[in-house]
């Protein structure tokens, strides 16, 4: 129950992040690292990929599906986190501080618990939550 409600929350906020790459690109153009060739581009695919991970941890038919849509979300947040870190250090650089300590730290910390969130929602892991099953001292059966 509380893995499938995480599970939801977590596509909603990436469908709605998806939307908002494409519908107003410009504050993700501003955090976008100089090193990233097409920006325009990268913003708008990336919305696109928010998106179709969103579906693919939604939908009801495919484990497999569901599974790749976390990896694939898990993947997005690492590969994201350059722009964070970008952001973080314009912003931060502002006369007035930007945003500060406050809110960027916080969201430097979080980015771990969204990857680990996407593959635990997903099923791929059950990390920290698993059993540990006790080991045999028989033989492995040949």
């Amino acid at each position: 129950m509380i893995r499938s409600t995480l599970r939801a929350l977590l596509a909603l906020l990436y469908a709605y992040a998806g939307y908002r790459h494409l519908v107003d690109p410009a504050p993700f153009l501003r955090i976008t690292p100089g090193w990233v060739p097409l920006p325009g581009p990268v913003v708008a695919w990336t919305g696109i990929a928010e998106i179709a991970g969103a579906v693919g941890l939604l939908q009801p038919f495919s484990i497999r599906l569901r599974q790749a849509a976390g990896v694939g979300l898990a993947l997005y947040a690492l590969c994201v986190w350059p722009a964070n870190v970008n952001h973080m250090m314009m912003d931060m650089a502002r006369p007035d501080g930007g945003w500060g300590l406050a809110y960027h730290v916080p969201r430097m910390i979080a980015q771990p618990l969204v990857i680990w969130l996407a593959l635990w929602t997903a099923r791929v892991t059950d990390w920290p939550f698993a059993r540990r099953r006790p080991q045999s001292s028989l033989p492995p059966t040949p």
